[in-house]
């Protein structure tokens, strides 16, 4: 195997590697204090489209991991820019939270149900048969269909609870149209996250606590990977997958010191 260059930019998931479950893992905090206080270009990502950068940054901040607002990439983040990149002032049919509608809105997307470019499905803690239905309608007549990423189940205090991937799932059982998802483990999102800390792929490692999201998209997008036990992912786990992480590690924490 080829030696890797050394690694001068990191990008990592945040759910499972820098928090779990509203709490901070040990050794966040002082892998982002030696992020910051070095001057290494970082990304903090997340499939979850329903907080936008300011939001996300408070609640890291809560927790006591001060991660600035423009280190921070979302799915919502991608497929705006993705979107924006394909059809420059479209329209969009959105379900989703204040996460995904402010990035449209950002973009100059106009947000409509009237013939619209796009339908973008994205994470809300309420989706509503209404909007399925109206989403549904469009679709068939000719909308074209975007997700913001594949996760199919997502963490709340009750038990899980069906994400993006899950009604995307049923869209298209109504439609027998695909949606194309931009965010993990789409390489896309990936590279779109590295364009905007000016990273190469060749140069820079992705953190991740999931096998098929982070550590694949870190992969196809030509990252070194690191998983990390902390999250959805267990060691035993590993060899199941027909590919592997670059390094396995217990926590963020044994990844500090890597940091030049």
């Amino acid at each position: 195997m080829a030696e890797r260059k050394p690694i001068e930019s990191w990008l990592t998931d945040m759910d499972g590697v820098l928090m779990h479950e509203g709490i901070p893992v040990p050794g966040a905090d002082a892998f982002v204090k030696r992020l910051r206080e070095s001057g290494t270009p970082f990304l903090v990502l997340t499939n979850n489209s329903i907080y936008t950068p300011r939001d996300l940054h408070a609640r890291l901040s809560r927790i006591g991991l001060d991660v600035p607002v423009a280190n921070i990439w979302t799915s919502a983040l991608a497929s705006a820019q993705f979107l924006d990149e394909q059809r420059p002032g479209g329209t969009a049919y959105v379900i989703g939270e204040a996460g995904l509608t402010t990035a449209l809105h950002d973009i100059g997307y106009v947000l409509t149900d009237v013939e619209p470019d796009y339908v973008v499905l994205g994470e809300t803690r309420t989706y509503s048969f209404e909007a399925l239905t109206k989403a549904i309608r469009l679709i068939n007549d000719g909308a074209r269909f975007i997700a913001t990423n594949p996760d199919e189940i997502g963490p709340s205090a009750e038990g899980a609870l069906p994400a993006t991937g899950s009604v995307a799932a049923l869209i298209t059982k109504a439609t027998g149209q695909k949606p194309y998802f931009v965010g993990k483990p789409n390489p896309l999102m990936m590279r779109s996250g590295l364009n905007a800390i000016g990273a190469h792929s060749e140069t820079s490692a992705m953190i991740g606590d999931r096998m098929d999201t982070d550590v694949r998209a870190g992969l196809e997008a030509g990252m070194e990977t690191f998983l990390v036990l902390t999250g959805v992912t267990k060691a035993a786990e590993v060899d199941r997958y027909p590919y592997r992480p670059s390094t396995v590690v217990d926590s963020i924490a044994n990844l500090v010191e890597r940091i030049a």
